[in-house]
């Protein structure tokens, strides 16, 4: 009678054969964990700096809106100090919008440098990854070729 191969046990061999480098993978895991930690940087930075800007608007349109509020001895006054509350309004907001621009033009840049740094880092090691896999397979194979010569 015939006896099967075991081909669960030449599969077993072969796959043994081919080494897998973790280490690549934890590398990478690494670098992709401290890329998160410092685009969260910046962007938590960035909602800071936003709410001081929001919260001394409001504190500015509060202290205008005081000083409008109190009662005035002429009723001409009161479109005066409308006409004033308006155009203090209009020059802060322009005032505040620029400094919202300023918080939104420093995040693109430094996002923009945090991935091209990150770009050169993973295009370093995934080159170093498929030389050290190319030589490994290399290895792999020559000690498969020299075994089945055997």
């Amino acid at each position: 009678m015939a006896n099967t191969q075991d081909f669960n046990t030449m599969f077993k061999d072969v796959m043994g054969s081919f080494p897998v480098d973790t280490k690549a993978m934890e590398d990478a895991f690494k670098n992709q964990a401290s890329l998160n930690e410092k685009l969260s940087g910046v962007a938590l930075n960035a909602a800071e700096q936003s709410a001081e800007i929001s919260n001394k608007w409001a504190k500015d349109t509060l202290a205008k809106m005081t000083e409008m509020s109190k009662a005035k001895t002429e009723p001409a006054d009161y479109a005066k100090a409308m006409t004033d509350f308006a155009s203090a309004q209009s020059e802060a907001t322009a005032e505040h919008m620029a400094a919202f621009a300023e918080v939104a033009k420093k995040v693109q840049m430094e996002t923009v440098e945090l991935m091209m740094s990150a770009g050169k880092t993973m295009q370093e090691d995934a080159t170093k990854v498929v030389k050290k896999a190319s030589d490994d397979m290399t290895a792999a194979t020559a000690k498969a070729g020299n075994a089945a010569k055997k």
